[in-house]
């Protein structure tokens, strides 16, 4: 196929070209009905796009023209043999996987540093996971993936297992041995699911990691927004091999998009997967120099550490993304989120997340090496801060654990309920410091980076209720409980 063609956004603009009189929504038609700050500040154009589906413009539910030809031009950039755009995140993508491969009851394999999002799979399709521990890092505070060996044992202790589910890229930028997975369950004739979304730039570069397709997946997620070149909020679901039904998969897709879908979005992601397939290696190319070059500079500074490929070998890390700077501020005595609020009020950088260590910078292929040098510069300041630690309690106890390594993240709670069954259960609202014993009915989750640390049909454990009450110690903010400060949760009734 052509892959200069972006046959969508050009179906978009011809439209806008016909100048033909619309009598249909959106609402602001084309602008003319729009609040003139916000329409002054968009620009005409971007508002000439945002139409409906009408004739000619296709229809991302049921593509036929301009989307299915887009579609299948991705799918051959990806090597996939089908590939859909979603306009719903790698969110809709997660949950989409799991509706299509698992019947209610049945049960995935699926590592416990899974994405938020992977829970509402969970929930919606009535699925009972089997969890996972993947490779811990205590020295970062953060895991990595699930090794083979994992995988194996739980495959062999669980054989009604119906499909494997594994993170790869994780959110710091570390890759799991997906070829080996990925025969692990082909031998047992079940699919792999995985969450790429931090990977869709794998393909195009021989640097980076092999990407889920390459290695074996079944089914996989990109979010084309995260690091490349389309808007906020697309990402794209990538099947090959027919171990799932392709009916099943277009039917649940249905399921999960929205039927007035964002256009705009639609032709921006035709034209990153252009961008991708003809200029796509130059382009990561100057992103991986520029990033190896920052991620040098920032290891020396004093204090300061990111960790890089030294680390490819080690359990859990099969490859790294070069593109991921992790930036370890433990030895400078901050927490990740003191100095993520430092570099955006001090010195107006802005990192993608922190957590108690740690600050994650994005290297993508729009940033400049202006970027990075303001992003190093803002660190070498920061290590020469020298303000006292106020963030935990006046003891003085939670810090002292942290500072001498001895605080671990929480095992695995114990699985008391299947979760639909427990988000979907008469509950009650109990004081959180008391709930240890009670089974969960809602999502706890630190955000960023998304990755709950209690779930429904989970037993509330002490270990949790001392982790995330270090957490909310340390300033981070609480995704899914009704009570956001977390004083309350609501259990099981």
């Amino acid at each position: 196929m052509d892959q200069s063609r972006t046959p969508y956004f050009d179906v978009l603009l011809d439209y806008v070209d016909s100048g033909v009189i619309p009598f249909h929504t959106p609402g602001h038609m084309q602008g003319r009905g729009m609040d003139r700050a916000f329409r002054d500040f968009l620009g005409e154009n971007v508002l000439a796009i945002d139409l409906t589906q009408i004739r000619g413009l296709d229809d991302l539910l049921q593509p036929e023209e301009a989307i299915e030809e887009a579609q299948c031009l991705a799918a051959e950039a990806y090597g996939s043999d089908h590939s859909f755009f979603l306009i719903n995140g790698s969110t809709s993508g997660n949950q989409i996987m799991m509706m299509t491969a698992l019947d209610p009851g049945a049960r995935i394999a699926i590592p416990r540093n899974a994405h938020k999002s992977a829970m509402g799979g969970l929930i919606m399709s009535g699925a009972t996971p089997v969890w996972m521990q993947p490779e811990v890092d205590q020295a970062l505070h953060t895991d990595h993936t699930v090794t083979p060996q994992t995988v194996r044992a739980t495959l062999d202790a669980h054989p009604d297992i119906k499909a494997v589910y594994v993170v790869s890229p994780t959110y710091y930028g570390v890759a799991a041995d997906l070829e080996s997975i990925a025969a692990l369950a082909h031998e047992r004739g079940i699919p792999l699911l995985v969450d790429e979304a931090w990977g869709p730039h794998f393909h195009f570069h021989p640097a980076l990691p092999i990407d889920a397709l390459e290695a074996g997946a079944d089914l996989c997620i990109n979010s084309t927004h995260k690091m490349l070149g389309s808007l906020s909020q697309t990402a794209m679901l990538h099947e090959q091999g027919g171990r799932l039904k392709l009916d099943r998969l277009k039917a649940v897709v249905k399921l999960f998009l929205s039927t007035s879908p964002n256009l705009v979005l639609i032709a921006s992601l035709d034209v990153a997967r252009r961008q991708m397939a003809l200029e796509g290696r130059a382009l990561l190319s100057q992103t991986i120099e520029l990033a190896n070059d920052t991620r040098a500079r920032l290891n020396a500074i004093e204090g300061v550490s990111c960790f890089g490929e030294e680390q490819v070998g080690k359990p859990g890390v099969f490859a790294f993304d070069p593109t991921k700077i992790t930036i370890t501020v433990k030895a400078l005595g901050y927490t990740g989120y003191e100095a993520e609020e430092i570099l955006r009020r001090r010195y107006n950088v802005q990192c993608e997340l922190a957590d108690l260590f740690n600050c994650l910078a994005l290297f993508t292929i729009g940033t400049t090496r202006e970027a990075a040098d303001r992003l190093v510069y803002g660190v070498k300041e920061l290590a020469r801060e020298d303000r006292p630690i106020d963030v935990f309690s006046p003891s003085g106890v939670l810090e002292r654990r942290l500072q001498s390594g001895t605080y671990n993240l929480p095992d695995i709670p114990p699985i008391r309920m299947n979760p639909r069954d427990a988000f979907l259960a008469a509950t009650e609202s109990v004081r959180f410091k008391d709930s240890a014993g009670r089974i969960c009915a809602e999502v706890i989750t630190p955000y960023p980076p998304g990755i709950p640390v209690i779930s429904p049909g989970e037993e509330i454990t002490p270990a949790v209720v001392a982790y995330l009450d270090l957490e909310k110690k340390a300033g981070v903010r609480m995704q899914g409980p009704y009570d956001s400060e977390l004083r309350t949760i609501r259990v099981v009734k």
